[in-house]
């Protein structure tokens, strides 16, 4: 099974324009996944869908996963705003208000939680919604289980987009966790780059975004001090393939640019590929 995943779209940063350069970039992105070499089985959209949380963004949004051939599963992120997510993907679960819900594919549970904090850039996870994915975990300890949720819940070094280890939230999700064995994966977004880190025995995976990069800069940062560092770059949108062999998942990093092909599966390679194929163990 081939899992895609996308996220932070950032959908009308450009208020009120329709052909803005982040919907250009979404669109990029949803055009290699439905025509590309690499279709997915399904597509996880883990949060930030748009900039401001408004009603019109999240029209556009719907309207651009609308065309995927294949299911899409959102959740949100601190850019997003619960209720006008809810009014334009009324068909995605929530419970007491958080967007949460499980889905089981080719032997693999999926559980998708609700990290977005009122009123906080970083992530949030409160005792209800903390319960819920216990609950959840509890039911069942066999599957293996991957989580998609916004925030990281670790500091890769990126000190401003930081999450501390000493925050609440992070040691209340981490308690959740504890002793799920079934527990394979962590999807996250947030961060806008590609990053991949062990935490608490699990494997967390960020997702590069499809709208603007985060610049990559581990320096300490003074905010008393702006030193004109590269925040923002405009480096080409990226996603995520999550390949679930049964057994393990594999994550793969890609971005959509135009490139220029060194070499093609031709007459002059076909000795090489038969090569490396007579090197695979007889089954």
């Amino acid at each position: 099974m081939l899992i895609a995943q996308i996220t932070d779209l950032h959908l009308g940063f450009d208020e009120g324009n329709p052909v803005e350069f982040n919907r250009k970039r979404l669109d990029a992105v949803l055009k290699v996944l439905i025509e590309g070499p690499n279709r997915p089985d399904l597509l996880l959209v883990s949060g930030d869908l748009t900039d401001r949380g408004d009603d019109e963004s999240y029209r556009r949004c719907a309207d651009a996963l609308a065309g995927c051939p294949f299911p899409v599963y959102p959740t949100v992120g601190n850019h997003d705003l619960r209720d006008a997510f809810a009014r334009h993907f009324p068909k995605v679960p929530m419970v007491d208000g958080f967007v949460q819900y499980s889905l089981r594919h080719d032997g693999l549970r999926l559980i998708v939680i609700d990290t977005r904090e009122r009123s906080r850039h970083g992530g949030g996870f409160c005792t209800r919604r903390a319960a819920w994915l216990r609950a959840r975990l509890s039911e069942d300890r066999d599957t293996p289980t991957v989580i998609v949720m916004h925030h990281p819940p670790l500091d890769v070094g990126i000190e401003w987009m930081a999450t501390h280890a000493d925050e609440p939230w992070v040691a209340r999700f981490a308690e959740a966790i504890a002793g799920q064995q079934q527990v394979r994966a962590i999807l996250c977004g947030h961060l806008h780059r590609a990053i991949v880190a062990p935490w608490h025995g699990v494997t967390v995976t960020i997702c590069p975004s499809t709208a603007p990069q985060v610049a990559l800069d581990l320096n300490p940062i003074d905010p008393e001090r702006p030193d004109h560092r590269e925040m923002i770059v405009a480096e080409p949108p990226g996603y995520a393939l999550h390949r679930w062999t049964g057994q393990e998942l594999v994550t793969l990093f890609d971005t959509v640019e135009n490139h220029v092909v060194l070499a093609r599966f031709d007459e002059k390679l076909q000795p090489l590929v038969r090569q490396l194929r007579a090197e695979w163990p007889v089954s």
